[in-house]
């Protein structure tokens, strides 16, 4: 029997279910919480979008298998949008014997859809960097 990950219904415990789905190892858990046309912010601020696009950036990260630690800042919700400002870090090795450490501060903009769950629709995970122009 596989485990089922519930999706949010509210803003605070979108990050909660995404701790949850990145250790279960399942990218496909991990995109049921973006909507399909949602945004990912690389680490130089290009942008990119659809499930296809961003599943390929965050498999790598899905696949260390090292835990992700998270400290939510702020959540400021309005009506049916909320943005997210994260701490957080991936630190440990990595399944190539190779030092990981990865974090930053997100910056991250969820959605409450019809259904009434929350997704992600812009996830900018170095959202407080200060980044050259692309």
């Amino acid at each position: 029997m596989s485990e089922s990950f519930p999706l949010p219904t509210k803003p605070e415990d979108v990050v909660p279910s995404l701790i949850e789905r990145f250790k279960s190892g399942r990218l496909s858990e991990v995109m049921a919480l973006f909507e399909p046309k949602s945004v990912f912010v690389e680490n130089d601020g290009r942008t990119i979008t659809g499930h296809a696009e961003i599943a390929a950036k965050l498999e790598r990260d899905v696949m260390l298998g090292l835990p992700v630690k998270t400290v939510v800042r702020h959540v400021f919700a309005g009506n049916e949008i909320a943005q997210l400002v994260v701490d957080w870090s991936i630190d440990g090795t990595g399944p190539d014997g190779k030092d990981v450490l990865l974090g930053g501060t997100a910056c991250d903009v969820v959605r409450r859809g019809a259904d009434g769950f929350w997704r992600f629709i812009i996830d900018n995970n170095q959202g407080t960097a200060v980044r050259k122009p692309a």
